[in-house]
Order: C-alpha cells, then sequence, then structure tokens
C-alpha cells in the first residue's frame, strides 16, 4: 500500500535481508524510539506463536497501543494505578535490609539443611552502566563474580537479553538470587496477595510464564559466562503480601512446564526478517505523529491496511494480553471466522474456516460426509433437531392435558 497524499514521506522500502534488518524495522516503526519487549509481552508473544502480525510488530517495537487508537479500535487492561503503587511500595519493602530478608524467604522455602543467611552474608554488586548493552554486560559480570565468590548474593532489577524471532529483547527481572553453591534462582515479586499460603491460581499461571522468559534468557547467560559453574533453578520464587498485610510471604514456582513451553513456541516463531520481507512494497506503521509528538495525522485506513498485510492469528485470549486485540477480533468477525469462537473449537472444525461453511456443513448442504468435522457437526444437527421435536411433542401434550 502507498500513503495518501497529505501524508508525511518516509523512508524507501528495504529489504529484509539480516544486514539491513534494524533499518528496515525502523522504517516500519517509523521516526519513534522502539517499545521495547518486556517478559509479559513475551509470554503473551509465545502464548500465540501463529500471530505473525503481533511478532513483527513487537520485533520492530512498534506502540501497539497508540496504533490501536489511530485505527478507532483502543483496548485497555493492565494494573491500575493504585495496583502499580503499591507494587512498588511492596518491592521495596522486600528489598528494604539490601536482600537479606528475600534470602531468608527463599532458604525457608528451600529447607535444604544450609545455615540460614545473616547479616553481611549477603552481596548486592551494583549493576549501574550506559545504555542497554552496558546494562546487559554489567549483569553477566556481576553473575559471573558473585558465582565465583561462592556466597549468597542479589541482584537488583539486572538486564538480560533474549533473541526472540531474530531480534533481542532486553528483560528485566525483579531479582536474581545467587546461591553459594553457584545456583541461580528468578525472584518475582507481585503484589496481589497471598492467603493462606496460596494465591491465585491464574495470577501465578501469568507470574510462573513470565519468571520462565527470564529464566531462559539467564541459561544464555550461564552458557556465555560461567562456563559450566552455574545452573539456573527450575523453580521461582513468588513473592507476595501476607494475607491482607504488607508482609512479605513467599513461595516455590515450579518453571519445568512453562519453561517447556515457552522454549518450544519461541522457537516456532517465525523471524521478523521472513515476515518484512514479505510485506507489500511501502508498507510502514508510521503514526506520523503532528508536532505534539502524540497525534497521529495518518489516515485510520491506511494504518488498517497495513495492519490487513500482516497475517494475524485472533484468539478471544488476545483480549487480555494484545492492545490490537479489538481490532484483530472485528476483522475477524468481518471475515465470519471461527477463530473468534475459541482455539479450542477452531481445531475441532479442521479444514472448516468460515462460519457459514459451518452452518452449510451442519445442514449437508456443503463438505464431505468423510470429514471428521463435517459427520460431527451433521450428528450434532441431527441430536437437536430431534431434541427439539420431543421438546415440541411433550408442550403440545401438556397443552392438550390443561385442556
Amino acid at each position: 500500500m502507498t500513503r495518501s497524499p497529505d501524508s508525511r514521506p518516509g523512508a524507501g522500502p528495504g529489504t529484509a535481508a539480516p544486514t539491513a534488518l534494524r533499518q528496515r524495522l525502523a522504517e516500519l516503526r517509523g521516526p519513534v524510539a522502539p517499545v521495547p519487549l518486556d517478559a509479559r509481552a513475551l509470554a503473551a508473544l509465545a502464548a500465540n506463536p501463529g500471530c505473525h502480525r503481533r511478532a513483527l510488530l513487537d520485533g520492530a517495537g512498534v506502540d501497539k497501543a497508540a496504533l490501536a487508537r489511530a485505527v478507532g479500535a483502543p483496548v485497555t487492561f493492565g494494573q491500575s494505578q493504585f495496583a502499580f503503587v503499591r507494587g512498588h511500595s511492596f518491592e521495596s519493602r522486600v528489598k528494604a535490609d539490601g536482600g537479606v530478608e528475600l534470602v531468608r524467604l527463599l532458604h525457608r522455602r528451600l529447607a535444604d539443611g544450609s545455615p540460614e543467611p545473616g547479616p553481611g552474608s549477603v552481596d548486592t554488586p551494583g549493576l549501574s552502566a550506559t545504555g542497554l548493552e552496558g546494562r546487559t554486560a554489567r549483569t553477566a559480570l556481576a553473575l559471573r563474580e558473585a558465582t565465583a565468590a561462592g556466597r549468597w548474593a542479589v541482584l537488583d532489577h539486572p538486564l538480560l537479553a533474549l533473541t526472540v524471532a531474530g531480534t533481542p529483547a532486553y528483560l528485566e527481572p525483579d531479582a536474581i538470587v545467587v546461591h553459594p553453591d553457584g545456583g541461580w534462582t528468578v525472584v518475582e515479586i507481585k503484589s496481589f496477595a497471598m492467603i493462606d499460603g496460596a494465591a491465585d491460581a491464574t495470577k501465578v499461571g501469568a507470574a510462573a510464564r513470565q519468571a520462565a522468559v527470564y529464566a531462559l534468557a539467564l541459561e544464555a547467560v550461564a552458557e556465555r559466562v560461567a562456563k559450566g559453574a552455574a545452573v539456573v533453578r527450575d523453580q521461582a520464587l513468588l513473592v507476595c503480601p501476607k494475607d491482607f498485610s504488607n508482609l512479605p510471604a513467599a513461595a516455590l514456582v515450579d518453571l519445568r512446564k512453562p519453561l517447556a513451553t515457552t522454549r518450544r513456541q519461541l522457537k516456532r516463531l517465525t523471524g521478523v526478517a521472513e515476515i518484512a520481507a514479505g510485506l507489500p512494497e511501502g508498507t510502514t506503521f508510521d503514526l506520523c505523529p503532528s508536532d505534539d509528538g502524540r497525534t497521529p495525522t495518518r489516515p485510520a485506513d491506511e494504518l488498517a491496511e497495513a495492519l490487513d498485510a500482516v497475517a494475524a492469528a485472533y484468539a478471544p485470549e488476545c483480549l487480555a494480553a494484545c492492545e490490537l486485540a479489538f481490532h484483530c477480533r472485528a476483522r475477524a468477525r468481518a471475515a465470519d471466522s471461527v477463530r473468534t469462537l475459541g482455539r479450542g473449537v477452531r481445531a475441532e472444525l479442521g479444514g472448516l474456516t468460515t462460519v457459514a461453511s459451518v452452518l452449510a456443513a451442519a445442514a449437508g448442504e456443503a463438505g464431505s460426509p468423510d470429514d471428521p468435522a463435517v459427520a460431527a457437526l451433521r450428528r450434532a444437527s441431527a441430536l437437536r433437531a430431534e431434541a427439539l421435536a420431543l421438546a415440541s411433542a411433550d408442550e403440545g401434550a401438556l397443552a392438550g392435558a390443561g385442556q
């Protein structure tokens, strides 16, 4: 697609060759700072690896929330300001003593018989550096030094790098604890309550998926700098407020399943370079903001056309994880796609991709009877008709008895 005459001219179409990938992604994004990937976005991306649209937009650092507003389909989700402030306050309290309490919580949960850490037994290396690459390198050096020291250490908000779909993503966990034996544990500090030792299963699952992303990035660091001396533990420490207080409570969360799932799904992601290479010439998601830097001047239909050039894999679960979910849902409904019914239903319907084709197959007007999906639909339709006929007969009998 091309820009309208009143749209700001941009750079010419580039190629998606590996040597020019960053330039190509910058052309797609426009002259704005990229939105960095975080663990939440990666967990959502890994949960829907077939969505080329999200993979490309996240890889290019496009502001999906601003793009959704520009096309007239804004979505609101995430933490409230109150929850955000409460979370920061709780995290500050947990780390107020230099990480000693954090290590004690972990030690108690491990219950491995080792001496409980006391004052002065926990190191807190500095992680200050310039730029993302500098902070990542400083984190790797601190991990290597802490592992070699053979003492407890807490890294407060380290920065890790993970290559996703051919592009680096920089991740910042709440903390990483280095054990005296060389083990590394991811720490997730959340503001939702742990009541009577248990927390909301959905929230715990989301925290586990985030921790799994951090653990994957840590594994890459361990292979590169620790030379086999470090082991990334397959359990994360989840720290939450105890009951309805502001006191910390902790639990170990098993990461084996989310680690395996996330690793497999991220490997399945189509490379961003390959997706970008298949776009029509001139495709860009530049909002062309006005002088205030916020108000888009690009026509909404142009942006919608650019989005339509990239294949999406909408599912109802996207409504809780993606800023473009409302736009994708509207497009799926307009196309009469069965994706709007959910992944489970979509998988059961096989080659039937539209609601109209499903109804036609159920009515016996289309589809091969040898197709298992078609046969199941016709059987269900026959059972429904039989049930309605019996109900109608019963209603008639009751009406006659009443008369």
